[in-house]
């Protein structure tokens, strides 16, 4: 009997020391701040991007027995803006962190974070979510053709040909929209270079349609290597705004026809003994200057077509066009400083018959004082 009231009491005394174990435990877990947010992640549905910014305000309570402090929230995308409380949240106090949603430019689903930095005893970080699905808006013929020359629109005032060569007259055609009430008649007289042709198909555009602007670039009559930028005119018979400029691009490179390795072999090569020079520091009042030698080692007279800079501020000569196999020639860069500060760094391009590589770029540098 005595070993049974002796039992008990053991067995009273584990369980109560339990309990006041877990209660100093849940005492100690509580101690400090503690946010309790009601929720971690916002499912905003579908958004309508033409509609803006959304925003969802994420809210909690501090459970715990010191001041919350939120010290910084970053979100995981430029897209997103956060916002929070900026002052102490007191023990029993609700706080938030705001998440602002941009779906411009931004179709689709999403699913952005929050990084919260608090002083929370349960974490001094804490994530939240936000994730939805963006409807993309109508698209406008302003969002298609953002380029306004009276009432046409351009998808871009630039037309361009890209990387084209001298083999042969290239064609492209440029969208143009009617964004007027009223039939728009393109004049057939055009201001452009002799290596630019033009035409219009249709030649009268009917309200609210798309028509094309049809240009031909002959590259051989440019006879200008490299990039290369010309301005056309067109016409319509709009009371206002009827003229339009508008520029052609292009980037042109010698056309060599397929060869065989053994006619490769026999053709013309240019060949640099430097491609690169450092002028090392220099002053603004000074021009620079640096000889660049090259040769012809293929087998087969080079000519040197033509060569580029990419700045006015420099400056190339050759003191040989024409050279036979074996022969060299001196290029010729001077930099001039005036005006510039810091790290300079120009190019110099080199055309010329070499199929190989018609085109080669040397680069001078500088440090301006």
């Amino acid at each position: 009997m005595k070993n049974m009231e002796t039992m008990k009491r053991l067995v009273f005394t584990f369980l109560m020391g339990s309990l006041l174990f877990f209660a100093a435990s849940s005492a100690v877990a509580q101690s400090g701040a503690v946010a309790e947010f009601t929720e971690t992640e916002h499912d905003f549905g579908d958004v309508r991007e033409e509609e803006g910014p959304i925003t969802h305000t994420f809210e909690f309570v501090n459970k715990g027995n010191a001041p919350m402090v939120i010290s910084s929230v970053k979100a995981s995308c430029g897209c997103t803006t956060p916002g929070w409380s900026q002052e102490p949240v007191l023990p029993g106090e609700k706080g938030f962190v705001k998440a602002q949603y941009n779906p411009a430019n931004r179709p689709g689903s999403f699913r952005k974070s929050l990084t919260v930095t608090s002083n929370s005893s349960a974490g001094a970080t804490s994530y939240l979510y936000i994730k939805g699905n963006v409807t993309p808006k109508p698209r406008t013929p302003a969002d298609d053709y953002p380029s306004k020359l009276g009432n046409t629109r351009f998808k871009y005032r630039s037309m361009n040909f890209g990387v084209i060569t001298t083999e042969k007259p290239i064609t492209k055609e440029f969208e143009v929209y009617n964004d007027s009430d009223a039939a728009i008649t393109f004049k057939e007289n055009i201001e452009a270079p002799a290596h630019i042709k033009v035409s219009y198909d249709p030649l009268i555009l009917e309200p609210k349609k798309v028509g094309k602007v049809v240009v031909t670039y002959d590259a051989k009559e440019k006879a200008r290597f490299g990039y290369n930028s010309d301005n056309v005119k067109l016409f319509t018979d709009e009371a206002e705004s009827g003229e339009k400029l508008l520029y052609v691009l292009a980037t042109i490179e010698e056309y060599f026809p397929p060869m065989t390795d053994a006619e490769k072999a026999k053709a013309a090569r240019l060949s640099f003994q430097e491609v690169t020079h450092d002028f090392g520091r220099i002053q603004q009042s000074a021009s620079v200057s640096f000889d660049f030698a090259y040769t012809n080692t293929g087998k087969s007279p080079l000519n040197i077509r033509d060569t580029r800079t990419n700045c006015g501020c420099t400056v190339s000569t050759v003191s040989k066009e024409d050279l036979k196999p074996g022969e060299t020639g001196i290029l010729s860069v001077t930099f001039d400083p005036k005006g510039r500060k810091g790290t300079q760094q120009k190019t110099i391009t080199i055309f010329s018959n070499d199929p190989t590589a018609s085109a080669q770029t040397l680069t001078v540098k500088a440090y301006v004082e």
